[in-house]
């Protein structure tokens, strides 16, 4: 089984998951972690610990900080800091309408790479020649959208925790409005907008969740049976992993489990697979639907008219022309009229 740790490069910055190697840091311990520009100081926040999977590509670590290099990285924490306070003063000179984001400092190369966001593309050839001389440096400004300057920013979320770009998500992945619509949340932008003023990545966390809900539960309208009686589908609940029910006698309301729901049906197809089932063209469902009261379950009847006494419904069930009756059937009851079609 191999071992694995956590370190970050900034407090409450974002965890790189590395292998320990031969080395065993402890929270708080500053250690030498490779990277493009060379073995960078980290601190770690995860001890080493045992992996049940084998997770192949982490970098390995290559040895616990010295002085020498901290003394480096302290180095390197100075000449950021003089650089961000250079390039937000030129900013201001030059009238340029962008945002200083980050600093990065590469100590063999002496080169700057200032991260910046703006609303549009910005003409910074003469920022570049006046940071150069300030800094004596190489200068290398790069353009961020407003999802990576949160990334690299941090914060806080409207759910009181650190944002998850900027602690372990390793790519954004495409959300879009309809996942708030099919998670029923309200269309308003401050509420499903992160810091960034995009929509929250995690909408797309429970997607998938509410997604295989309604595929398999009974939709919104739908005609279903339950120990307290027949009714309709109101509303869905999701995390509770239930659906609503207004009943017909009272209109009342009831909540059943959408497990409920999937088994009792595929139980009762199973039984009554249809009119070229065993069970015949004359095959009624009354015998299931009570043996479905008596068992507590709630039963999808959308597919299966409801047996009952009254001759109107009945008539409306075996007629052809279901709406045109229906329709026939409730002028002729508002009038008090019998209608002779229907069956005493």
């Amino acid at each position: 089984m191999p071992m694995m740790c956590a370190v970050t490069f900034s407090p409450r910055g974002r965890l790189f998951y590395a292998d320990p190697g031969q080395y065993s840091p402890k929270i708080g311990d500053k250690v030498l972690i490779p990277t493009d520009a060379g073995s960078e100081v980290a601190e770690c926040i995860w001890a080493p610990q045992w992996v049940s999977e084998d997770i192949g590509g982490l970098p390995v670590l290559t040895g616990m900080a010295q002085a020498a290099d901290l003394e480096r990285h302290a180095v390197s924490r100075r000449r950021r800091a003089q650089a961000r306070v250079a390039a937000k003063r030129l900013i201001r000179e030059h009238e340029l309408p962008m945002k200083v984001v980050g600093v990065d400092y590469i100590q063999a190369d002496s080169m700057f790479t200032i991260y910046f966001s703006a609303d549009h593309r910005i003409d910074f050839r003469a920022l570049v020649r006046d940071l150069a001389r300030t800094l004596a440096a190489r200068i290398d400004l790069r353009q961020l959208s407003a999802r990576d300057s949160a990334r690299i920013q941090g914060g806080i979320g409207s759910c009181g925790r650190d944002l998850c770009c900027a602690t372990f998500l390793t790519d954004f992945e495409p959300v879009t409005i309809r996942m708030a619509k099919d998670q029923d949340l309200p269309l308003n932008p401050m509420k499903i907008s992160g810091a960034c003023g995009r929509l929250m990545c995690c909408l797309r966390y429970e997607h998938p969740l509410y997604e295989q809900f309604k595929a398999e539960a009974p939709a919104v309208g739908a005609r279903v049976r339950t120990p307290a009686g027949d009714g309709r589908v109101i509303s869905h609940d999701v995390p509770r992993d239930q659906v609503t029910v207004k009943l017909d006698a009272g209109g009342e309301r009831c909540s059943c489990s959408r497990a409920s729901v999937c088994g009792s049906r595929k139980a009762y197809e199973a039984a009554h697979p249809g009119p070229d089932g065993p069970d015949g063209p004359d095959a009624t469902p009354a015998g299931a639907a009570a043996a479905e009261a008596g068992s507590g379950t709630l039963t999808d009847i959308a597919a299966a008219p409801l047996t009952t006494r009254d001759p109107t419904t009945a008539a409306v069930a075996a007629s052809p022309h279901n709406a045109r009756t229906r329709r026939r059937l409730r002028r002729q009851a508002a009038h008090g009229q019998p209608d002779p079609d229907v069956p005493s």
